[in-house]
């Protein structure tokens, strides 16, 4: 029998966590290992319990969850972390998510979609809500103020990067599905996986989300 997906609350209204610990728990295939109040106790309480998933509120006191993202351990080693926020397109969600967050919710998301957010994360796709991402994205990278990182620091992680597989780089940085991809250039879905497979290796990025960014700091995306 397969080991429950190991869930983490964090967040500051007891009676949120609660609710969300109901809804966690009502699934055989879900379980919730710890609640935290604020990203200090959460860096703590995930230093002495293993989760697979976090689900993050983004603002509260002391430590906020963009800077408790930040400091949980880089790349495959720490827990996803999935950002809950009460607004969209909201700047503190975008920042979590370029902190090494998987992907946002609304809070007022449908119990379905929440369920739905933790199994996707947990099997390693990002894209969740992917209107609500989109949106997000959307916002940010049209905006002239957006934040950027250094455009010579993504472009040294596309130098093994093939033309194919830049090609697809900027097709899921317009908010593609594999199947669409895969439309768009005439090949099989799985070709579309091993190129995503092989961005995610050679870009060293997390999930979609994080090649989105990617594409936006290389200046692949208009």
């Amino acid at each position: 029998m397969t080991a429950p997906i190991r869930v983490a609350l964090v967040d500051d209204q007891q009676m949120v966590r609660a609710g969300f610990r109901m809804l966690v728990d009502s699934q055989d295939d879900l379980t919730v290992v710890g609640e935290a109040g604020d990203g200090e106790e959460a860096l703590r309480l995930l230093a002495e319990v293993e989760a697979d998933v976090v689900l993050m509120d983004v603002r509260m006191p002391r430590l906020d969850g963009v800077e408790a993202t930040r400091r949980l351990a880089p790349g495959d080693e720490g827990p996803r972390v999935i950002v809950l926020t009460t607004f969209d397109l909201d700047e503190y969600a975008f920042a979590a998510l370029r902190a090494g967050a998987s992907a946002f919710l609304l809070k007022d998301a449908a119990p379905p979609d929440l369920l739905a957010a933790i199994r996707a994360v947990h099997a390693g796709d990002a894209v969740v809500a992917p209107s609500t991402t989109r949106r997000l994205l959307d916002h940010f990278l049209a905006a002239p103020t957006a934040p950027r990182a250094s455009g010579a620091a993504a472009d040294r992680r596309l130098e093994s990067v093939t033309e194919r597989e830049r090609e697809v780089l900027g097709l899921i940085a317009r908010g593609l599905s594999n199947p669409e991809i895969a439309a768009e250039l005439v090949v099989s879905e799985a070709t579309v996986k091993t190129h995503v497979s092989r961005l995610l290796a050679k870009t060293g990025s997390r999930d979609r989300v994080h090649l989105v960014l990617l594409a936006f700091e290389a200046g692949l995306v208009d």
